[in-house]
């Protein structure tokens, strides 16, 4: 038995149709335009991956330096007292 209770039989049986049906040649086209989309896909996800780990670096580097909230409600107070310009 083989996959999922198809014979190999059967898998050649099926592969001989599909090459009768469409030819060798539309087939080999259709196997390289796929191996040109998996691998401008795999291009596309490699450029997106140092973008995204930059913007992540940013996000850490303002999220590690915050002031103390005592500071910041000091600062906000000595605003408060400020009369208006």
């Amino acid at each position: 038995m083989g996959l999922g209770g198809i014979s190999i039989w059967q898998l050649l049986i099926i592969l001989a149709i599909v090459v009768m049906l469409f030819g060798t040649s539309r087939l080999r086209n259709i196997g390289g335009d796929l191996g040109n989309a998996i691998k401008g896909f795999r291009d596309s996800m490699k450029q997106d991956k140092p973008e995204s780990e930059a913007a992540g670096a940013s996000v850490v580097q303002e999220e590690s330096s915050p002031e103390p909230t005592s500071a910041a409600a000091a600062r906000e107070e000595s605003d408060i007292d400020k009369p208006p310009a």
